[in-house]
């Protein structure tokens, strides 16, 4: 694998990720998440190192932290708990779902070419910078604020080469996700969408890999059993080198660290064995955990 990725303390070589975990959360602090979320409020430097020490000891050497700055994400704390922990940490730019920002918030009513510009410099600019651009969408049909996102997005990948992640709102609204990503001419093999095994329609995941997509299979510390069989359905269907694995353990129940039962380094460790048991190889495993997420989180530009 050529090329690198952009974690918050710099560039690393792509094939020198390792085990990565693609869709996590590590801190996640504002008002509207301490007042109305209190289950996800992460805002804690020294508990997010204590977890991701755990998960380093897992064997996982990257994560993709997916909350943008603006929806509770903080580039400077994740490169505090990257220093500490010793854990690569990619962060994430561009934007959350619309109930993560204050009524006035500019992120809601810029144009789509003022947007960009605040994503290409959290991509370019000063160090610590993001790696990932994030998108969300609620529905099955995009709304107004949406689609400037998206266009913003387009803008952002031609300029810096980024790759993106996207947040299907229950695991549903991917095929419309696809089909403005390709009206915008953004490549969709440098597009991961998350969330999706929450639905449980082979169909619906078969559809959206068709079109060149990468799936993070995300659910794993929730239904394990479900998403494992997913997991090896698709691989034995020919997808396997466009799957991702992550945790989206936000929920404060979900980090050992904390009380949970498991925690994300689980994942490399409880879940790789599942998939195992359901007859896939470890190179079949490790590309999940390695090679595919190394070429898709290479930033271009």
């Amino acid at each position: 694998m050529t090329g690198f990725a952009r974690t918050v303390l710099g560039d690393v070589e792509a094939d020198r990720l390792g085990i990565v975990l693609a869709h996590e959360h590590l801190i996640i602090d504002s008002p509207i998440v301490a007042e109305s979320m209190p289950h996800i409020h992460l805002p804690s430097v020294d508990e997010a190192v204590t977890e991701s020490r755990l998960i380093g000891e897992a064997g996982v050497a990257t994560v993709v932290d997916a909350m943008p700055a603006g929806s509770g994400g903080h580039f400077d704390r994740l490169a505090e708990v990257s220093r500490k922990s010793g854990l690569n940490i990619i962060a994430t730019t561009g934007m959350h779902t619309a109930r993560y920002y204050p009524p006035d918030d500019p992120h809601l009513v810029e144009p789509a070419e003022a947007l960009a510009r605040i994503f290409i410099r959290a991509i370019t600019g000063a160090w610590p910078r993001a790696g990932v651009i994030k998108l969300a969408t609620m529905g099955l049909d995009p709304t107004d604020q949406e689609l400037r996102l998206f266009e913003a997005a387009a803008i952002t990948v031609a300029a810096t080469g980024a790759p993106v992640l996207t947040h299907c709102e229950g695991g549903e609204g991917g095929m419309a996700q696809m089909e403005m990503m390709s009206r915008l001419g953004i490549p969709l093999s440098r597009v991961c969408l998350s969330h999706t095994d929450k639905v449980a329609d082979g169909g619906y995941h078969r559809g959206l890999l068709e079109t060149g997509v990468l799936l993070c299979l995300d659910q794993g510390l929730r239904d394990s059993e479900r998403t494992a069989a997913l997991v090896a359905d698709l691989v034995g269907d020919g997808f396997g080198h466009q799957l991702v694995l992550g945790t989206d353990a936000a929920r404060r129940t979900l980090w050992s660290s904390l009380g949970g039962p498991r925690g994300p380094g689980w994942m490399n460790g409880g879940f790789r064995a599942l998939l195992a048991d359901r007859g896939l190889e470890d190179a079949q495993i490790d590309r999940l955990f390695s090679d595919n997420p190394a070429r898709w989180l290479v930033v271009s530009g």
